[in-house]
């Protein structure tokens, strides 16, 4: 039988304590909420972190790779070519189906 839940959901806690100060430390996030009244353990927090912050720093991570590759073709990276690269090869992987079909078709040419 599952153990029903009892007391405050950590996550949340840990959420709401992430949007008054994101730049928060896990040490002085765990202190805090042990004042609180809540036992958090640091693998907790840097989990909520990452998937509350996962998607910003994914999408930075992108957008790093493309002006990467831009810049060793050309020399010079102009912020609004990367950003028309990216949504034309976006554009191209939706009328092919899907970014897996494009990289599969990418595969398939040799990664050319």
């Amino acid at each position: 039988m599952a153990r029903t839940k009892s007391g405050v959901n950590k996550s949340q806690a840990i959420r709401e304590l992430l949007q008054k100060n994101p730049k928060v430390s896990a040490k002085e996030a765990i202190d805090t909420l042990k004042t609180q009244g809540i036992k958090v353990n640091p693998s907790l927090f840097y989990f909520t972190k990452g998937k509350l912050m996962g998607r910003k720093g994914r999408r930075r991570k992108m957008r790093r790779q493309a002006e990467g590759v831009m810049a060793s073709s050309n020399g010079h990276v102009a912020k609004s070519d990367t950003l028309a690269t990216i949504k034309s090869i976006q554009a191209l992987a939706g009328e092919l189906g899907g970014l897996k079909k494009l990289a599969a078709l990418v595969e398939a040419l040799g990664g050319v």
